[in-house]
């Protein structure tokens, strides 16, 4: 019987205990979950990262432009901007978050990694680390395999959903599995694995799921790309050996006891936060009369 991943400690514990590593875990859970080989579970893999790559290249090169008006190619406008905030990297990491959420905005073809809400991070973070440090395709989705443990343990202890848990199961969960991937693929230790995750939750809690007019466009986007920003700055904080002080399994049970805490207007429903303000309620009106308007039946409405 595989590891069912209910907790950190014990993923690790397991290891020990088997002599395998991390990922030797959650291929051991695939296989026997799915009924399929360790070499199919990296060939999914290794399809599912050319998608992630494929979404941030037409967010890059295409015209993103959503039905609502709020989606206007702010992807490749970052990307191509003159002025460098901090350096090229940094500018091409929050450029490539952008462009794959912008992607699934458009009704485009993403990875929806743990949600289409948070489609943006993992292509934004693992594309510029592999460009950054020459990594291998084969060691990238090594990295994603410790992301799907990570998302196993997050969906166990609190959620990934929008719905129950806030934006910070979502963007949160995807940017601490983006941090344990980064951490892993820098060969870092499971130890400074497990602290980077917890760092980046550290930086995600609380943040609540209010989309303006109930579409995954604002704030979803933009916050993909300061997640995918955190994920490095988790990983490079874990790495150094900076403790979070608050172990990770504590700090994604923390996460799930403020989701279950959260009122449900901020959980998915476009009724408060950005969602409530005039001019997210007034944005909220004018799609609807388009909803309408596009109806085929529109004019027996009149």
């Amino acid at each position: 019987m595989s590891f069912l991943f209910e907790s950190f400690s014990g993923w690790k514990k397991y290891c020990e205990e088997q002599s395998l590593s991390l990922i030797d875990v959650v291929l051991e859970y695939e296989t026997a979950q799915k009924g399929t080989t360790s070499d199919q579970v990296m060939q999914g893999l290794q399809k599912a990262y050319q998608v992630m790559k494929d979404a941030v290249k037409t967010g890059l090169e295409q015209e993103m432009n959503s039905r609502s008006g709020m989606i206007t190619s702010g992807a490749k406008k970052v990307y191509n901007h003159p002025l460098t905030v901090l350096s090229p990297e940094f500018q091409r990491l929050i450029s490539r978050a952008l462009a794959a959420k912008e992607v699934n905005s458009c009704m485009g073809r993403v990875v929806a990694a743990p949600t289409a809400g948070a489609s943006g991070i993992l292509p934004g973070t693992l594309v510029t680390l592999q460009e950054i440090h020459g990594l291998s395709d084969a060691k990238i989705c090594e990295g994603l395999l410790i992301g799907a443990g990570i998302a196993l343990i997050i969906e166990q202890k609190a959620s990934l959903a929008g719905a129950v848990g806030g934006c910070q199961a979502e963007t949160g969960s995807a940017a601490a599995m983006a941090s344990g991937a980064i951490v892993y693929c820098l060969e870092g230790t499971t130890d400074q694995l497990f602290n980077a995750v917890a760092i980046t939750i550290q930086c995600m809690l609380g943040l609540v799921c209010d989309p303006v007019a109930g579409l995954v466009e604002v704030p979803c986007v933009v916050r993909n790309a300061s997640a995918a920003a955190i994920a490095f700055s988790s990983a490079q904080i874990a790495l150094a050996n900076v403790s979070a002080v608050i172990p990770v399994d504590e700090c994604i049970e923390a996460m799930g006891e403020i989701g279950a805490s959260m009122e449900s207007r901020y959980k998915e429903t476009a009724m408060g936060g950005l969602a409530a303000t005039l001019t997210g309620q007034e944005i909220a009106k004018r799609v609807l009369i388009q909803d309408i308007e596009m109806l085929p039946d529109a004019e027996s409405l009149d």
